[in-house]
């Protein structure tokens, strides 16, 4: 399939919402890697899977957002329309309201204090969402939501391709913690995706959540990652006491973590060619992040 291009969405919008067809199209700076994303006029936007794998998002998140929406303080976007496929691009894609914000990845001086604590507190609502009828954690979700143990085959491979390369005892042990325990609690809402690529700010404060592709109803462990992908000492402690959860959720979540860097280490899936993934696996190995 040709990656979608400004021109597709520009036919595209005019063929199947002709009273859009005078907005003009752009493409956002940031690219993410499920989805290609053009901004449309000033306030909507258009979001294309970039993948059959990530088709099954469109129908989830119309169908989750605008509940989502009622419940959450922050903005998520919310759907306006949905295209239909055909010739010039093979899937189903979403128009959604636009919402002006910076990703972590852009926004200088974030008060990184605040947003542990912020970010901690959009979770907890977030797994308070009523669940019922949400979509359980699954092959749509890429089992996040699931147990950690889903992907236990990619860990062990990878510690094999790794042996001597990196610590393979300390990663087999924070492993093992992990599987040691299992979500006891009716399944609640996670993202999925709690990245610094799907957090918008505002003058350095945390004003959005987007992306919700891989979300579901289950564990909330997964939604954790970011305590060692993006924060650093004091400021995991806050994102922890604000976030809640007891130390069985938070071993799953630093296995989760454990997870990612080692299959992008070992080139199973991707690359670490800017050592982003080397980097979380020490602070995932250093720091169990403890209550």
């Amino acid at each position: 399939m040709t990656a979608p291009t400004t021109g597709i969405v520009q036919a595209l919008i005019a063929d199947q919402f002709p009273h859009w067809a005078h907005l003009p199209v752009t493409p956002v700076p940031r690219q993410g890697w499920d989805n290609r994303t053009f901004r449309l006029g000033p306030d909507l936007s258009v979001r294309l899977p970039s993948a059959a794998a990530y088709v099954a998002a469109v129908a989830k998140e119309d169908q989750c957002l605008p509940a989502l929406a009622a419940h959450l303080p922050l903005p998520v976007p919310e759907p306006v329309a949905t295209g239909r496929p055909c010739e010039a691009y093979p899937h189903p894609w979403s128009v959604r309201r636009w919402i002006e914000g910076e990703t972590l990845l852009d926004a200088p001086d974030v008060d990184r204090g605040r947003l542990a604590d912020d970010l901690g507190r959009i979770l907890t609502v977030l797994r308070a969402a009523p669940a019922a009828g949400g979509p359980a954690a699954g092959q749509h979700s890429f089992y996040r939501g699931c147990h950690p143990s889903a992907y236990a085959d990619q860990v062990q491979q990878s510690l094999r391709l790794l042996d001597g390369a990196v610590d393979t005892e300390a990663c087999q042990a924070v492993w093992d913690a992990g599987m040691r325990s299992a979500w006891a609690r009716g399944p609640v809402w996670f993202h999925g995706d709690i990245a610094p690529g799907n957090l918008l700010t505002t003058g350095g404060v945390l004003s959005a959540l987007i992306d919700f592709g891989t979300c579901g109803v289950g564990d909330p462990a997964c939604d954790l990652q970011i305590a060692w992908t993006y924060f650093t000492g004091d400021e995991r402690r806050r994102f922890r006491a604000a976030a809640g959860l007891d130390d069985a959720t938070w071993a799953r979540a630093r296995a989760w973590t454990l997870w990612k860097a080692l299959i992008m280490i070992a080139g199973i899936s991707g690359t670490d060619r800017d050592g982003a993934q080397a980097r979380n696996l020490a602070a995932v190995l250093a720091d169990p992040v403890t209550g």
